[in-house]
Parts: structure tokens; sequence; C-alpha cells
């Protein structure tokens, strides 16, 4: 009987350490929730009501079809979300591989006039995501933040620091999914790391309107490796399944006009020539009229002009230019703002995808 007690506490300690898996955290959705005498209205009493979770704060639980006001509250997947109200969190302890780099992707909609954001946060790492500027047609959209793993067991935690009049105003949460992230690696004849775009954050099968991956002023680790967002809003990462991507499956859309650039350093040897090659598109996703993109690369400089019908397509582009230095950044952002052509006012702009670096002889290629 004693050893039977031994190998199931073996067998459960083992268990609960195992790596979390790709995808939904547990009970991510919000599917499952608190008993009718753990609510009052919609406020959440208890606060380990909602199961995989623990709450604080000013925390309801909102069901699809639900109004405020004048206002209908949508959830973007499944039935059920949260909404966390002044000082209000969330939080879920999971495990995770020491050292290893994982983003973290949800999905938040405003639901009051001010200005609101989120601050989300690992044991050892936080991060503030302003969701004042929303880029979808419905109101909801997905972020992602990375981190790195500083031990096995960590908790996830996201926290909305706002102080409104209405303690009840705040953000709606729902969707929350981990994915690990891949060091970036060169392939071959390209010196660019994950210049496809194919290394990136977790994208929810379900949902039509990309990831935001935020800027580095907001997220020390990019949720897309190899790459940094240094501008002041985000890029969009889209996929293949809900836009038209140029190469692969995975491609960044630059909806902040010159508010949303991408950059990456390479290492280059001073006074040689090298040769930058990348596709421009739209997503095909009603973002219509004249694009440019501008790449720079040492003192080089590009614009590439692209036409989009708002309904897919691209065209290559080329930048041949020497460098000054052993440290090169290379670097893309969309001239123009752009919207929908629905009338939504959702911000858009063009898209870009297979970023290719090698070295030549001269400046003819």
């Amino acid at each position: 009987m004693y050893k039977t007690l031994v190998l199931l506490a073996f067998l459960f300690s083992n268990a609960v350490s195992v790596p979390i898996r790709d995808g939904l955290l547990p009970n991510g959705n919000f599917e499952l929730g608190p008993k009718s005498s753990q609510l009052k209205g919609v406020l959440v009493t208890d606060r380990a009501a909602i199961p995989k979770w623990e709450i604080s704060g000013y925390v309801e639980y909102i069901k699809a079809g639900q109004t405020q006001g004048d206002m209908l509250l949508v959830v973007p997947e499944g039935s059920s979300a949260v909404r966390l109200g002044n000082e209000a969190s969330i939080r879920q302890k999971i495990s995770v591989r020491t050292g290893q780099f994982y983003s973290i992707t949800f999905s938040a909609a405003r639901t009051c006039a001010q200005e609101e954001r989120l601050n989300i946060s690992v044991t050892h790492e936080s991060g503030i995501i302003p969701i004042q500027t929303m880029y979808s047609s419905n109101g909801w959209d997905s972020y992602a933040w990375a981190f790195k793993a500083g031990g096995p067991d960590i908790e996830v935690r996201i926290h909305n620091p706002g102080l409104e009049e209405d303690p009840a105003c705040g953000p709606l949460i729902d969707s929350l999914a981990i994915k690990a992230l891949s060091p970036p690696r060169f392939l071959r004849n390209n010196m660019i790391k994950n210049g496809n775009f194919e290394e990136g954050p977790y994208v929810f099968p379900n949902v039509k309107w990309g990831v935001l991956i935020p800027p580095f002023i907001e997220d020390d680790n990019s949720a897309l490796p190899g790459w940094i967002v240094e501008s002041l809003k985000a890029v969009k990462y889209v996929d293949k399944a809900h836009f038209a991507v140029p190469e692969g499956h995975r491609a960044i859309e630059l909806v902040g006009g010159k508010e949303s650039s991408v950059a990456q350093i390479v290492r280059t040897t001073p006074n040689k020539f090298y040769k930058l090659t990348f596709a421009v598109g739209d997503a095909g996703n009603s973002c219509e009229g004249p694009m440019a993109v501008e790449a720079f690369a040492g003192r080089g400089r590009i614009s590439v002009d692209y036409v989009s019908s708002g309904k897919g397509g691209s065209k290559p582009a080329r930048l041949m230019f020497k460098a000054i230095s052993a440290r090169t950044r290379v670097t893309f952002l969309s001239t123009f703002y752009h919207t929908k052509s629905d009338h939504s006012g959702s911000l858009c702009g063009p898209v870009i995808d297979d970023v290719r670096l090698v070295p030549v002889r001269s400046l003819r290629g």
C-alpha cells in the first residue's frame, strides 16, 4: 500500500510538471464558467469560480448576446468571455520549459469610450499593451506578447490597471493561447532570419482578423523571432487560411503607415555589396488603392509602389546596397495610412513577405 501511494505521488508530481502544449490554455476560452451561486448577476463573487483561473477585483462573466446599454457585447469564439473592471485581473499557473521563448496570444475588445490598456505578465516579466486603437471591423483584436521562461512553473496574468468612474468599465478578454517559439535560424542562401515570417505567435484557427504584434517598447522579447517591431503602432501577423499571403503560410501586414514598421539587424562586411529582395502585396482584405512600402538598408533606400484591388496579389522588389558597417539594419514601413473599403474604418496596409538578403559582387547584382 505504501509503495502504491509513493508511485501515485511520483506520477502525479511529474504529470503536473509537463510543459504545456501549443494551443489554448486550460479553459482559455472561458467556456467553463462559474456556478450560479458564484455569480451576482454577471459579477463573479468567488476567486476560484472560473475553472482553471483565479480572479481578483471586479470581474464579470459575459455571455454572447448580452447588452451594455444599447451596445451588444459580442464574444469572438464560443459563448463566453470575461470583462475586467477597475484593477481586476485573471491568472493561471502553467508549466513551461526553462529558458524557452513563448508567445501568449489573446483576444480583447473595448467596452467603454475611455482609453484602455492591459498589463500582461508572467512571473518575472510584464508589458503594457494599449488597446484604444481597434484594427478589426467587429471591435475585437488579437494580440501577441512574448517572454522567456525563467523557470519551469510560471503564472500568466492579465490585469486591467484602469481607474474609471464606472468600476465595471473595462475590456472583454477571450481565448488565451500559448506557443513555444523556435530560435530564428539562417536558411540556405539567405542572411535574413525568419524572412518568410513562418515562425511567429499562435494564430486562432477560427479568428479572421490576424494577430497584432506590439512594438518593442511594449515587448522586450519579440513574438516575431528575428524581427523588431520598432514603431509606435503594432504590425499584424496574417495567415494563409484567412488572408492572401505572397509566399508560404504567414506574412506581415503594415497596418499603421509610417508608425508601423519591422526591422532586423544583420551582420555584413563593410564596403561589400548586397541584394535585398522581398514581396509586396495586399492581404485580400478589402484594403484598396495605391500603396507604397519603403525599405532601408545601409544608405540604400527604395520605395515600392503597389496598386491594390483588395483581393490579394503581390509583386517582387529589389534593393541593392553597399554595407557601411559590420551591422546593417534592414527596415520596412508603409508610406501611407490605409483603411478598408468596407466603411468600417479599420486600419489596414500593404503586406511584406519572402525577405531575402545575399551578398553580390557589385551593385548590378
